[in-house]
C-alpha cells in the first residue's frame, strides 16, 4: 500500500487538474466565443505547462536561480487565477440558464398572484356591499311591517290604517335591494372560483417545474442568511474555485515529494534478503572429528592379567 500511495495521489491530482482544465477551457471559450478554437488550444497548452512548471519548481528548487524562481512562481500563480476565472465563467454560465428559468417561473407566478389579489379585492368589496344591503333589507322589511298610520276621526275614534303610497315605495326599494344582493352573490361566487383557479395554476407551475427542486436548497439557505439567491450562488462559486485548481497543484507537488521520499521498508527488506542469500552461498565449516580411542593397549593389559593355565604331562599324553 505504501508503494501504491504515490500513484494514487498522482492520479487524484491529474484527474482534478484535468476536470479543472476542462471547465476552465470551456468557460474561456464562452467568454471569447469569436475565436473559440484558438482559445481552447491556447488554454489547454497553458494548463499542461502549469502542471509541468509546478513539478519543475518542486524538483529543482535548490538548483535554479532566484530570478527564475520568481518568474515561474508568478507564472504558476497567474495561470491558476486564469483557470479559476474560467471555472467561474463556466459555473456562472450554467447557473444563468437555471436563473432564467427561475425568473420566468417567478414572473408567471407574480402575474397570477396579481390577478388573484385583484379578484380578492373585488370579493372583499362585494362582501362589504352585501353586508350593507342586508342591513337595508332588514330595515325595509321592518318599515313595511310598521307602515301604520293612526288618526282620530270626527267621532273621536282612533283609526289605524296603512299608507299605500309609502308601502309601494318600500316594496320597490326592497325588490331592488334584494335583486342587487343576488347579483353580488353571483359575482362573489365567480370571483372566488377565479381565486381558487389561480391558486391551482400557481401550485401547478411550482410543482411541475424542475427548477424549484434544483434551486430549493439554495433558496432555503438564502432565506436563512437573509440574502438573495444570486448572492448565495455567487459566494458558493467563489468558494468552489478557490479550492478546485489550487488543490490539484498541491496534490501534484505532494505526489512529487512522495516519489522522492524513499520507503524505509524498501531499504531494510533488500538487505535482509541479500544477507540470507549470502548465508546460503557460504559453506558452513565441517566440525573437527575426534580421534578414535586406541584400545590395543587395553586389550594387552587384559590378556596379561588373565591367569596362566599349567599343562600337565599326563594331559599331553
Amino acid at each position: 500500500m505504501n508503494r501504491r500511495f504515490p500513484y494514487i495521489v498522482l492520479s487524484a491530482s491529474l484527474s482534478l487538474a484535468g476536470i479543472a482544465a476542462y471547465y476552465s477551457v470551456f468557460g474561456l471559450s464562452k467568454l471569447f466565443s469569436a475565436q473559440a478554437t484558438a482559445v481552447i488550444v491556447m488554454a489547454s497548452v497553458l494548463e499542461v505547462s502549469k502542471l509541468i512548471t509546478a513539478s519543475y519548481l518542486h524538483r529543482q528548487w535548490k538548483a535554479i536561480s532566484v530570478l527564475l524562481k520568481g518568474y515561474l512562481l508568478t507564472a504558476v500563480f497567474i495561470l491558476m487565477c486564469i483557470t479559476s476565472l474560467g471555472i467561474y465563467g463556466f459555473l456562472v454560465s450554467a447557473y444563468q440558464e437555471t436563473a432564467y428559468e427561475l425568473k420566468n417561473q417567478e414572473s408567471k407566478i407574480s402575474v397570477l398572484d396579481l390577478k388573484k389579489q385583484r379578484y380578492q379585492i373585488a370579493v372583499n368589496d362585494i362582501r362589504t356591499e352585501k353586508e350593507s344591503l342586508n342591513k337595508n333589507i332588514t330595515e325595509l322589511t321592518s318599515g313595511l311591517s310598521n307602515n301604520v298610520i293612526q288618526y282620530t276621526n270626527a267621532d273621536g275614534e282612533v283609526i289605524t290604517t296603512t299608507s299605500s303610497a309609502t308601502r309601494r315605495v318600500l316594496e320597490k326599494q326592497l325588490d331592488q335591494t334584494i335583486s342587487r344582493r343576488d347579483t353580488l352573490y353571483s359575482r362573489e361566487i365567480a370571483y372566488s372560483d377565479s381565486v381558487s383557479n389561480l391558486d391551482q395554476r400557481m401550485l401547478k407551475i411550482q410543482t411541475q417545474s424542475n427548477v424549484s427542486a434544483e434551486v430549493g436548497p439554495i433558496k432555503y439557505v438564502a432565506q436563512q442568511v437573509n440574502q438573495s439567491v444570486d448572492s448565495v450562488v455567487n459566494w458558493f462559486i467563489l468558494l468552489f474555485i478557490f479550492v478546485f485548481d489550487p488543490l490539484a497543484v498541491m496534490l501534484l507537488i505532494a505526489a512529487n515529494r512522495l516519489f522522492e521520499t524513499k520507503d524505509p521498508l524498501s531499504e531494510v527488506i533488500p538487505e535482509v534478503v541479500e544477507e540470507e542469500s549470502k548465508a546460503k552461498r557460504v559453506k558452513a565449516p565441517t566440525p573437527p572429528t575426534s580421534p578414535l580411542p586406541d584400545t590395543s593397549e587395553d586389550i594387552y593389559q587384559e590378556e596379561k592379567q588373565k591367569p596362566k593355565r599349567v599343562i600337565l604331562k599326563s594331559e599331553i599324553l
